[in-house]
């Protein structure tokens, strides 16, 4: 009786034991419980030894380094035996192969303990291995899509790079592989997503859901809390809106429509809204079409201005003035760091390409009345590349306020031999940049004043403080409250600062900057680039 009772007892002992590591094996399963380091450690305690994992390369996974046979490992990585056994003095080692049936190698999970290993402790092995093999499945796929996520991530990166540097031909053939006619367009939109930096994969998928492939969506790579999105049509815009309005914290910007060449622009129309958006009550803007200085400037002469400004590049390669030009642009609106992360280069490279462009033109774009000018130059070449102005000068409001078409063939003339000064005279430019600044008659702290000298100072806030006699952050504080003003970002650098400059320029309040090929009948210098 007692000897079946002790029996009995130990067969309900056995299949508690039992139930319990099968039971804990089966937690490891569960989404909160995946670790594999976590079970190779519990496999070694529950067969009251020691137990590691090797991956297919011989690397240790999990568990503590051990002594092993490494003909065994070897052989067991490439196939060659599933599993082998071995004892010594010191115990008994078990070594299983962990991994797909297919791959060449796979890994190796090894036990050791100092007594034989009984039914119960293989089983528990044998067991443990399939469920290593699970997870070891499951963190590959994890990784494998990781990978194309980041993979897919990267490669949109590389079209819009490819479109601000205008190159749009290699764009549509890259884009066309994946996301076949998403670029087969002449027009799109540009959209800034603002947002906490935490969560903008989120809604970088959220983009691409409601865009429904219709939209070109990367993370911006100068700013951490920003989704660009290069939109094709208009309802792709009204389901942005409804983002922002599932979001809250979040800020949407908007260009005007511009072709593909002009997506660098684009942008800058985008982030430019953001401002407004700030101030709004839905906490969405789109960029607002405005009179922009060119316009008001005679447009054959502005044609012919920037044909001579910009000649000393024209005898370089194509592709080295392209690339040139594309990064002088960016780094004009952006700063250098930034231009250089969406350029995908160095700033360093960013730098000496926007420094060869100097030497080229012989300028110093430390001076911001130069910066502005190369800028307008930069502009007006690409308006023109684009198709924007006809060959008459028709579409910009300069055609009738300057000089072109009244007297024929001397007036053509004049206008080819136009100069910065002459392009800066007209009575609408005029007009223009005096409403524009008078806007600042009316702030008592003379606004006018800090603003002038901070531009002459090159837009440095401390040498502006030293010639006004004030302290710095007066200085900045006063450029901050000109903004809401005049509608234009101004401490950021870009194409509002540089309508500024013109306005000052134009109305004479500064002196245009010495430009070496502003004179027309400079003969041509030998260029060395």
């Amino acid at each position: 009786m007692a000897g079946q009772e002790g029996g009995a007892g130990d067969g309900r002992a056995q299949d508690t034991g039992d139930s319990t590591w099968a039971q804990e094996l089966l937690d490891h399963l569960r989404p909160t419980g995946r670790d594999i380091r976590r079970l190779v450690a519990w496999l070694g305690e529950t067969v009251h030894g020691t137990a590691s994992l090797h991956d297919d390369a011989g690397t240790l996974v999990a568990g503590p380094r051990m002594p092993l046979d490494e003909t065994l490992v070897a052989d067991i990585r490439v196939g060659r035996i599933a599993s082998a056994a071995s004892a010594d003095g010191d115990g008994h080692v078990r070594l299983l192969r962990v991994g797909h049936p297919a791959p060449a190698a796979a890994g190796v999970l090894a036990v050791a303990r100092p007594a034989p290993f009984d039914r119960r402790t293989s089983d528990i092995l044998t067991h443990t291995a399939q469920v290593l093999e699970l997870l070891l499945r499951a963190r590959e796929t994890t990784a494998a899509d990781r990978r194309l996520k980041r993979a897919t991530s990267d490669l949109r990166l590389a079209i819009l790079q490819l479109l601000m540097v205008e190159d749009t031909v290699a764009a549509r053939r890259v884009a066309a592989g994946l996301w076949p006619g998403l670029l087969d367009t002449d027009t799109a939109c540009v959209y800034v997503l603002e947002g906490d930096a935490a969560e903008r994969d989120r809604l970088a998928e959220e983009c691409l859901g409601v865009t429904r492939g219709r939209a070109l969506v990367v993370r911006c790579p100068a700013m951490d809390g920003h989704v660009i999105l290069v939109v094709v049509g208009d309802a792709s815009g009204e389901a942005l809106r409804s983002l922002v309005d599932r979001n809250p914290g979040t800020l949407l910007g908007g260009s005007a429509h511009q072709s593909l060449a002009r997506t660098a622009a684009a942008y800058g129309q985008a982030v430019s809204a953001l401002a407004v958006a700030r101030v709004r009550p839905d906490r969405a803007a789109v960029y607002a079409e405005r009179t922009h200085p060119e316009r008001l400037m005679d447009p054959t002469a502005l044609r012919a201005w920037t044909a001579r400004l910009l000649r000393p590049l024209d005898t370089l390669p194509h592709h080295t003035r392209a690339e040139l030009l594309a990064t002088t642009r960016l780094g004009l609106e952006f700063t250098a760091v930034s231009a250089a992360k969406v350029l995908g280069v160095s700033r360093n490279t960013v730098r000496a390409r926007m420094e060869r462009v100097e030497a080229l033109l012989r300028t110093d774009f430390t001076d911001l009345t130069v910066r502005a000018t190369v800028h307008l130059a930069l502009s007006t070449q690409v308006s023109l590349a684009d198709g924007q102005d006809g060959p008459d000068g028709e579409g910009g409001e300069g055609g009738r306020d300057g000089e072109g078409g009244r007297d024929g063939g001397r007036a053509d003339a004049r206008q080819t031999r136009a100069r910065l000064g002459d392009l800066l005279a007209g009575p609408a430019l005029e007009a223009w940049a005096r409403e524009l600044l008078g806007r600042l008659d009316s702030d008592a702290r003379d606004l006018r004043r800090t603003l002038r000298h901070w531009i002459a100072a090159g837009g440095n806030a401390e040498r502006a403080a030293q010639t006004l006699a004030v302290h710095a952050q007066t200085v900045r504080e006063h450029v901050r409250s000109v903004e809401p003003v005049l509608e234009r970002r101004l401490l950021a650098s870009g194409s509002d600062l540089y309508e500024v400059v013109l306005a000052h320029l134009a109305t004479g309040a500064l002196e245009p900057p010495v430009l070496p090929r502003d004179d027309p009948g400079q003969p041509d210098a030998p260029v060395h680039g």
